[in-house]
């Protein structure tokens, strides 16, 4: 499969072809574009493309703006921060629509979906329902708190006052930026779908932790990162060289 990228952030573009290839080492990037106005140029010429990913905030503006221009027949896949585009994008030849920091899974079900579809007659006009029914899932709604139980209490806890959760001897932990620290019934897996990705980060098996909570973050050997946190935890916690990429797209998203 050849590839195109339209990304102006380089470490986006960077992560973006590395889960590609992870995912499929066949898949082949041909070119990678940062502007509106290198869109236009490249996509007036045939090009030897089966699928386009695209951002749509560039350097010189909204990539929408490439269609007034020029016209692409190559299946798109839409990659973005903000969902706000969304009903817009399945007007140009979208096939799907991806909400950044762009994770393996996400970005393996929609090449799935495009691999299901090349027998398909594609059309630019968008499956309504299908449509909503991908806006909802997007729009979908994380916990905003939690009610612990504590000794003789049940404590009502803003997920906004929480530093992390952790594994400890099999038990998982809640801990607060008041240094509180509670033991929660929950796996760590129901936790991290539970918990707004935008806030909550899985860095590794023993921890899912708040960006507002990091202090610091350094490199470690092979490619690894060290993470410090407020409140101090009692073991390192190390991001994996796999993770790497995907956890700094995180923190500056």
């Amino acid at each position: 499969m050849k590839v195109v990228i339209v990304e102006d952030e380089i470490t986006a573009s960077d992560n973006l072809k590395h889960l590609l290839n992870t995912i499929n080492v066949d898949i082949e990037v041909l070119q990678i574009l940062d502007t509106v106005k290198s869109c236009i140029a490249y996509f007036s010429k045939p090009i030897d493309a089966s699928l386009v990913f695209m951002d749509i905030h560039l350097a010189d503006g909204l990539s929408f703006e490439i269609f007034d221009h020029v016209e692409i027949n190559i299946p798109i896949i839409f990659t973005t921060a903000y969902d706000e585009y969304a009903l817009k994008a399945f007007t140009v030849n979208s096939i799907d629509y991806i909400l950044k920091p762009i994770q393996q899974k996400e970005l393996s079900k929609a090449i799935i979906k495009f691999e299901n579809l090349t027998n398909i007659e594609r059309t630019t006009k968008p499956d309504i329902t299908a449509l909503l029914h991908l806006l909802q899932e997007q729009k979908k709604t994380y916990k905003s708190n939690y009610l612990i139980s504590h000794r003789d209490e049940l404590i009502p806890i803003k997920t906004s006052d929480i530093a992390y959760f952790y594994i400890d001897t099999g038990i998982i932990k809640l801990v607060t930026f008041a240094h509180k620290v509670y033991n929660i019934d929950k796996k760590l897996e129901t936790l991290e779908k539970e918990l707004n990705p935008e806030m909550f980060d899985r860095a590794n098996r023993q921890y899912i932790i708040n960006r507002n909570a990091i202090t610091k973050i350094a490199h470690y050997f092979g490619g690894k990162l060290i993470v410090n946190l407020n409140p101090k935890t009692t073991e390192r916690i190390i991001i994996s060289k796999g993770k790497a990429r995907e956890f700094k797209d995180w923190m500056n998203s």
